[in-house]
């Protein structure tokens, strides 16, 4: 197991993906469990997040939000208390991958909450535990795809870290419990078709709640001319953060930590 977890991430020493506000925000804060691409993940355990350059419309946060209000709904939470900011340029904190399914698996897993399944908009679904953010978000530039983070940037946001309390933690079964790397594309299809919600079990809300996310993901992608996913591919449009905002953000963060008991919960598990 140990070797499969290195030829999976060996070219990967601190991972992390650049995403679109609002998703990058509701992935830390531990509102979206699921992030959605057109391929598979490429690691498992700790992916840094990074928000994008570009400023989120309001009408797209406003339509995200209430597509997470209306799918809590279904499992009994009405309290979702979303981000009041939806910073960009920004590391904003990490979650846990473990493991990555197909879209078919996920909204037949019928072991998993109706929410969770009802976050299956795209061809792969990268599953995420463990939300964590950071105190001061540091400001940085993004990436294409998955890439590693600066060894600077890393070693001072690792103890920056604050756990997050989200409104449904999640637990993904493994299909292998004594393998923690099984949950991958084909692990779970040939569990028998679980409840995959009909139509008929949507409110009216929820059925407009769902197609104003995937209108708000369609005409974001289109205005940014990359295919939509509901996290938001990244086209390599990042623009560089000037030397001086970065120095000043690094100390900031590097001043926040230096003042972090080492006992404190904001210090980070081990990587």
């Amino acid at each position: 197991m140990g070797s499969r977890r290195t030829v999976e991430s060996s070219k990967y020493r601190n991972p992390c993906l650049t995403m679109h506000q609002p998703w990058a925000s509701l992935l830390v804060y531990g509102i979206k469990r699921v992030e959605g691409r057109s391929w598979p993940a490429p690691v498992t355990g700790r992916l840094w997040i990074h928000a994008a350059s570009k400023i989120p419309e309001p009408e797209t946060i406003r339509a995200m939000e209430d597509f997470y209000r209306e799918i809590y709904a279904m499992n009994g939470i009405t309290d979702v208390k979303f981000p009041e900011h939806y910073p960009v340029s920004r590391l904003l904190g990490c979650v846990d991958v473990v493991g990555c399914v197909t879209c078919e698996e996920l909204v037949n897993w019928e072991e998993l909450p109706a929410s969770v399944r009802l976050e299956g908009q795209t061809a792969f679904c990268w599953l995420c535990e463990q939300p964590q953010k950071l105190i001061i978000p540091f400001e940085m530039r993004g990436y294409q795809g998955v890439y590693n983070l600066e060894k600077k940037i890393y070693e001072s946001a690792v103890r920056g870290l604050s756990s997050v309390k989200p409104p449904l933690p999640v637990k993904f079964p493994l299909p292998d419990p004594k393998d923690p790397f099984s949950l991958k594309p084909g692990s779970i299809a040939s569990r028998p078709n679980g409840s995959r919600i009909s139509e008929e079990e949507k409110s009216p809300s929820l059925v407009a709640a769902i197609a104003g996310a995937r209108a708000a993901a369609t005409q974001f992608a289109k205005n940014n001319m990359s295919p939509p996913t509901t996290g938001g591919d990244i086209k390599s449009d990042e623009k560089p953060v000037s030397s001086r905002t970065r120095k000043n953000s690094w100390k900031r963060l590097s001043d926040l930590v230096g003042k972090i008991p080492e006992n404190s919960d904001a210090k980070s598990l081990s990587c």
